[in-house]
């Protein structure tokens, strides 16, 4: 139905939906109303508008068919997580590790921005499906945007279209998701102003999430994760809430195939922070002859128990936004070989001839490129010429490696979980945990050492449980107790849970582990663990490969290099005991008591 697209009403069948809009609209004030399909001339002619209103440019389609490149305000170049909120009733149930706000002030002070932030623009309203469409693990969401370059974004990352709101039908629920620029064109006391190449409001900027009645408002931001609300702003921070109430799980994780030479499968979760190999673990290509990996997602998961009681897991997603600086045939072919056409590219550099570039992407540095700020760039300029969060948004129907399963609504049974960060000592190369509560401990306290992306604070460890530390949308502690009682709920048939170290250095500083397309060694071996077939040395951190259990054939690594990577370093383990503890009376009574008691535990392991 569209009735009226100016006001709002009957947009849609959904009675809910309608009348959100029509108050959106009343609010926001734009010119025009649109309903999104998704479809492929929509999504064309996203591009042709933002190409028009110098937003993009469109790539050489010799080199990039059908891509275009798009440079952003400095302003606006990353997540805002200073200024992203869980506006929860009470301060505790957002946690210590949350920035708070009360509910009805945070909306009577967005209120204020929204007021007229549409004039002069049209509003989208995009249905939107978080995995396949109909899943029984998928969920649906609106987003209203006033921005085409997330209408274009969306319709890569998510299923969007009229099906979805065939799924939705007349009473369904959905994840209300706004989203504003904050730029309106025409003012509040009618003074008319030219549109700008990326429309934004660089002072005020608010990711608003309101748990309790499942909303997302978004204000002043138009990039990745700040105004793309189906990425982690639902899928993670909403959906960590709606896992919670409903009893599954919605994690910080690629998903892998993994298939062995007698084509037996197993299917591999993994959470990583920032920096520590996620997309080129989801799309790594083995060294180990006979193996096969391939990708289901290289972000989130979505899990939640079957008929047979085990985990099966879905990509909400659709597409891949990663990161640029660093992706290159040598760290990530596959990745590489999604990009080669029909791809958004945000705040690369721009080559002589129409295509784009970024740190680490070629062994060569290009003689002279347009930087991310369209200023001349030269070897010896002193700066970047891509952005350190560039970005790329490619269809994941185009990596080479993606699983025929990948949409599968049922979603693919995972055998076990990984949790890993950077530390250049004392956690082996892989741990796999006792249990699945001790394993809710060994991702309650992973992290990562600061690299020199943070001045002066070099190897300094930052806990990111789980990777979920700017992703959870409530409590932390509450997070830790729902993984606890997912696991009292299914027992055995829960997957294993495994602690991986890629970043071990020796005294001289250098890495241990060649890494990258030899982690599939490391996968064989919890391949093998789950099937029952590998052997393992019990340690006070957990199981580590026996001798001669990894294989290394073809690998040159010495003797020496194998001991220290699957050492525990003991002493190193008691020095950190008071960190942990520490990182946990933040949490004060509402740390769950398994994770007390696996920290006694491990404190009695230690001294023995």
């Amino acid at each position: 139905m569209r009735e009226d697209m100016t006001t709002g009403s009957k947009i849609t069948r959904n009675a809910q939906l309608n009348a959100w809009i029509k108050e959106v609209a009343a609010m926001c004030l734009p010119d025009n109303i649109r309903l999104c399909n998704g479809s492929a001339d929509e999504y064309q002619e996203m591009l042709s508008l933002m190409v028009s209103g110098k937003t993009a440019r469109w790539l050489n389609p010799e080199k990039r068919p059908n891509s275009i490149l798009v440079w952003s305000d400095p302003a606006d170049v990353a997540r805002v997580e200073d200024r992203t909120f869980i506006c929860s009733p009470s301060k505790d149930d957002a946690g210590p590790t949350n920035n708070w706000a009360a509910p009805e002030e945070m909306k009577q002070t967005m209120r204020g921005l929204y007021a007229g932030c549409m004039r002069g623009r049209t509003l989208y309203v995009i249905p939107f499906s978080m995995g396949p469409v109909g899943s029984p693990i998928a969920h649906i969401g609106v987003e209203l945007t006033d921005s085409p370059y997330v209408v274009a974004n969306m319709i890569i990352m998510t299923r969007v279209g009229t099906s979805v709101l065939d799924v939705l039908g007349e009473n369904g629920e959905f994840v209300r998701c706004l989203h504003s620029v904050g730029y309106p064109l025409v003012l509040a006391d009618g003074t008319q102003r030219a549109d700008v190449s990326w429309p934004c409001d660089g002072k005020q900027k608010y990711i608003s999430h309101f748990p309790e009645s499942k909303e997302i408002w978004s204000y002043g931001s138009g990039y990745g994760g700040n105004a793309l609300l189906g990425k982690k702003c639902f899928a993670l921070r909403i959906a960590s809430v709606m896992a919670r109430e409903q009893g599954w799980l919605a994690e910080h994780m690629l998903i892998l195939k993994l298939t062995n030479p007698q084509n037996e499968v197993r299917y591999i979760c993994a959470a990583f922070p920032s920096a520590c190999g996620k997309t080129n673990l989801a799309m790594l290509s083995p060294t180990i002859p006979g193996w096969k990996v391939e990708c289901v997602g290289d972000d989130i998961a979505w899990m939640k128990f079957g008929g047979d009681g085990r985990l099966y897991a879905i990509n909400p997603e659709a597409g891949f936004f990663g990161v640029a600086p660093g992706t290159s045939d040598e760290s990530n072919l596959n990745a590489m070989a999604c990009l080669t056409r029909d791809s958004i590219f945000t705040n690369c550099a721009l080559t002589d001839d129409g295509d784009v570039w970024w740190e680490q992407m070629t062994p060569r540095l290009p003689a002279h490129l347009i930087d991310w700020t369209a200023k001349e760039w030269t070897p010896d300029c002193g700066r970047n010429a891509a952005h350190p969060n560039a970005r790329f948004t490619t269809p994941a129907r185009q990596c080479p490696v993606i699983a025929p399963e990948w949409e599968d609504p049922q979603g693919v049974p995972i055998s076990a979980v990984l949790f890993g960060g950077r530390r250049a000592g004392v956690i082996p190369l892989v741990t796999e945990a006792f249990n699945w509560r001790h394993g809710t401990f060994l991702g309650s306290i992973m992290g990562s050492e600061t690299t020199a992306a943070a001045a002066g604070q070099v190897g300094t460890l930052r806990r990111d449980p789980m990777a979920m530390l700017p992703f959870c949308g409530y409590n932390m502690a509450d997070y830790w107790a729902h993984w606890l009682g997912m696991g009292e709920r299914s027992g055995a048939k829960m997957p294993r849970i495994f602690y991986v170290n890629w970043f071990r250095k020796d005294a001289e500083g250098r890495f241990l582990w060649p890494g990258y397309s030899e982690n599939c060694r490391v996968l064989k071996w919890i391949f093998e663990r789950c099937a029952g077939q590998a052997e393992a040395l019990e340690t006070p951190l957990g199981l580590i490969p026996e001798k001669g259990a990894l294989d290394l054939r073809g690998l040159s690594l010495a003797a020496d290099a194998l001991d220290e990577l699957l050492s525990v370093d003991i002493d190193g383990c008691r020095m950190e005991l008071p960190s942990i503890e520490q990182y946990y009376q933040q949490f004060g009574s509402r740390l769950p008591e398994g994770l007390r008691h696996e920290l006694k535990e491990f404190g009695k392991r230690l001294q023995s």
